[in-house]
């Protein structure tokens, strides 16, 4: 069984559960998850609301970093689920997971899986903000 258990871009609101029982098996001891969610500040600016847009190449390049990532560790399992649209203060953007038989190793993995999704994939945010500003994060 390969250890990139789910990977995907999503419109619909992200289930943590889906993501923890993508993982599941006896071998692994240690199950770790980062739960990104929608913050209603940044900057010292109080936000309302954001977009994701993703490039039409960002899940093939996630597919990729999650490939780098299953084969530099040594993980069970791996998942990394983000979300496209408009999201509100509160909403899950993106959750990703390794499964390992230690927890050192599905620590170190899920932190080089999160930061390198974020520096390699092409999606975009876009931030509203509360005085009627908005800003695009992570454009090229």
């Amino acid at each position: 069984m390969s250890a990139i258990r789910l990977v995907d871009l999503r419109e619909e609101p992200l289930d943590v559960t889906e993501v923890v029982d993508a993982l599941d098996d006896d071998a692994s001891g240690g199950l770790t998850l980062f739960v990104g969610r929608v913050r209603d500040h940044d900057h010292g600016k109080g936000v309302v609301g954001l977009d994701y847009t993703a490039h039409p190449t960002a899940l093939d390049r996630l597919n990729d970093v999650c490939a780098r990532i299953a084969e530099e560790y040594d993980v069970q399992g791996l998942a990394a689920v983000h979300r496209v649209g408009s999201l509100d203060i509160g909403d899950i953007a993106v959750v990703v997971a390794t499964a390992s038989a230690h927890r050192g190793e599905a620590f170190a993995a899920s932190r080089a899986l999160i930061d390198t999704l974020k520096a390699e994939v092409p999606i975009w945010k876009h931030q509203r903000f509360g005085d009627g500003t908005e800003e695009w994060v992570g454009t090229p």
